[in-house]
C-alpha cells in the first residue's frame, strides 16, 4: 500500500460517532456461542454495498439489495451458522421477517434495515431462535458492543477482524469502522465474507457507493483462500454524517481522503481474512509489477494467489519459482515470458524467464516466515497490483471434509 493510506488502528462498528451493536447467543450455532449481531446508526445513514457474483444469491443477498436500492438504512442485522440460502420462497420470506422484527425492536421501517447470513447452505432459518435473537439484541445494543457484534458474525474463523481509521475531511475528523469475518470458501466476486463499515461522515450514497466499489476492487476482490465462490457474501457500510463534515458530493479533496480511509480498511480486513484462511500457516502477498496495464497486473496477481501449487509450495517451504511462472503464464495477462524476474521475499529466484543460482537456505527462511512476499516484475509497463492469500495445508481439508457435522 502506497503511503497516502492512513493507519488502522484498533476499534470497530461502533467507534464511529452515532453507532451501536450488539451481539448475542441464539443457540443457532450451538448453545453458548454468539451467533447474531445488530449494528444500528442512532439516525437514518447513507447506506451502499456490493454483494457476491454468485448466480445463486442467498436470501438475504436478495433482500438487503431491495432494501439498500434507495441508497439509505439504519441497522443491519446478521446471523452465523446458517447461510439461508437455496431455501426457496420460505428462504426470502424469512429473511424478509429477519428485517421486520429488527425494525419493530428499533422502532424504523423495515425497509431500513440490512439482513445478512453466514454458514449452512440448504437448511431453513430456525426462526424461533432468530426471532428471540432479535429481541435479545434490541437490549443489549450500547455504544461498547462493537466486539461482541464482531465475534457473533464468525463461523470457522479463530479470530475477529475489526479496525478503524480516521481522516481529515475539511476541518473535521471523521471515522471509519469496520467488522468482517471470513476465513474460507474465499476468492474474488466476492466470497464468504462479510464486512461491514460504519462511517460518521457526511457523504451521499452515489459517492458512497463510488467509493466502496473502489476499496472493493483493491482489497476482497483481490484476495483467494481456495478459490470458492460463495452465495451470501456482502461489503456494506453506513454513514451517518454525525462528525458534521460539509457533506462530500463530489469528487475531491475530501472524497480521495475518504477512499483512501475506507480502503486501507478494507485492505487490511483482506489481509485479515487470507491470514485466518482455514488451515493457514502463513500469509502470502503476492505482489505484480511492471505490467502493460491494471488490468494485466490483476490477471497475474490473482492467478498466482490462488495457485494450488504455489500455496502448497509455500506450506511446504519449498522454494519452486516455476510454479509461479507458470501461473501468470496461464493468467490470461499480456508479457513476454523472456523478460520475467521473480523473488521470494528479498531472494530473486529468476531474471528473464530463467532461472537463478540463489541461496536455498536463504529461500526456506523466506517460505518459513509468517508472513511470505512473492514479487513478479514483468517488465512491460508502469501497472502493478497485489493479491493476498495463504498457504493450503492439511487442515484446509480436515475442516471442509465434515463441515456441516
Amino acid at each position: 500500500m502506497q503511503n497516502i493510506y492512513p493507519p488502522v488502528l484498533p476499534g470497530n462498528v461502533t467507534s464511529p460517532q452515532g453507532f451501536r451493536a450488539a451481539g448475542v447467543a441464539a443457540a443457532i450455532k450451538k448453545p453458548g456461542v454468539l451467533d447474531m449481531a445488530l449494528v444500528c446508526s442512532d439516525r437514518p445513514a447513507a447506506a451502499a454495498a456490493v454483494y457476491t457474483t454468485n448466480r445463486v444469491k442467498a436470501a438475504p443477498v436478495l433482500v438487503t439489495r431491495e432494501n439498500l436500492a434507495k441508497g439509505t438504512a439504519r441497522a443491519v442485522v446478521v446471523n452465523a451458522g446458517n447461510a439461508n440460502a437455496c431455501n426457496g420462497e420460505q428462504g426470502l420470506a424469512d429473511a424478509r421477517r429477519m428485517a421486520a422484527l429488527t425494525g419493530a425492536v428499533l422502532g424504523i421501517d423495515p425497509q431500513e434495515v440490512a439482513v445478512a447470513s453466514t454458514g449452512v447452505i440448504g437448511k431453513p432459518l430456525p426462526m424461533d431462535r432468530i426471532t428471540a435473537g432479535i429481541q435479545a439484541l434490541g437490549q443489549e445494543l450500547a455504544l461498547d458492543g462493537g466486539d461482541r457484534a464482531a465475534r457473533a458474525i464468525l463461523t470457522t474463523d479463530l479470530t475477529p477482524k475489526t479496525g478503524r481509521v480516521q481522516v481529515a475531511c475539511g476541518d473535521k475528523l471523521i471515522t471509519i469502522g469496520a467488522m468482517a469475518k471470513g476465513s474460507g470458501m474465499i476468492h474474488p466476486n466476492m466470497a464468504t465474507m462479510l464486512a461491514f463499515f460504519t462511517t460518521d461522515a457526511r457523504i451521499t450514497p452515489e459517492l458512497l457507493r463510488q467509493a466502496l466499489r473502489q476499496a472493493t476492487a483493491v482489497s476482497f476482490n483481490m484476495l483467494s483462500v481456495d478459490g470458492d465462490t460463495s452465495t451470501n457474501d456482502m461489503a456494506l457500510v453506513l454513514a451517518n454524517g454525525e462528525a458534521g463534515n460539509l457533506p462530500i458530493e463530489r469528487e475531491g479533496p475530501e472524497f480521495a481522503a475518504f477512499t483512501a480511509g475506507l480502503t486501507s480498511l478494507a485492505v487490511h480486513l483482506a489481509k485479515a481474512i487470507a491470514r485466518d484462511g482455514e488451515g493457514a500457516t502463513k500469509l502470502l502477498e503476492v505482489r505484480v509489477k511492471g505490467a502493460a496495464t491494471p488490468a494485466d497486473a490483476r490477471l497475474a496477481a490473482l492467478a498466482v494467489i490462488k495457485s494450488s501449487l504455489v500455496k502448497t509450495a509455500v506450506f511446504g517451504g519449498d522454494a519452486n519459482w516455476g510454479r509461479v511462472l507458470c501461473a501468470v503464464g496461464y493468467s490470461g495477462a499480456a508479457f513476454d515470458p523472456g523478460k520475467v524476474d521473480i523473488f521470494l521475499g528479498p531472494v530473486q529466484t529468476a531474471k528473464d524467464g530463467a532461472g537463478l543460482a540463489f541461496s536455498e537456505t536463504a529461500a526456506a527462511a523466506v517460505l518459513a516466515a509468517p508472513e511470505v512476499v512473492v514479487t513478479v516484475d514483468l517488465k512491460e509497463g508502469p501497472a502493478a497490483a497485489t493479491a493476498w492469500g495463504c498457504d493450503l495445508t492439511y487442515d484446509y481439508v480436515k475442516i471442509n471434509a465434515d463441515y456441516r457435522t
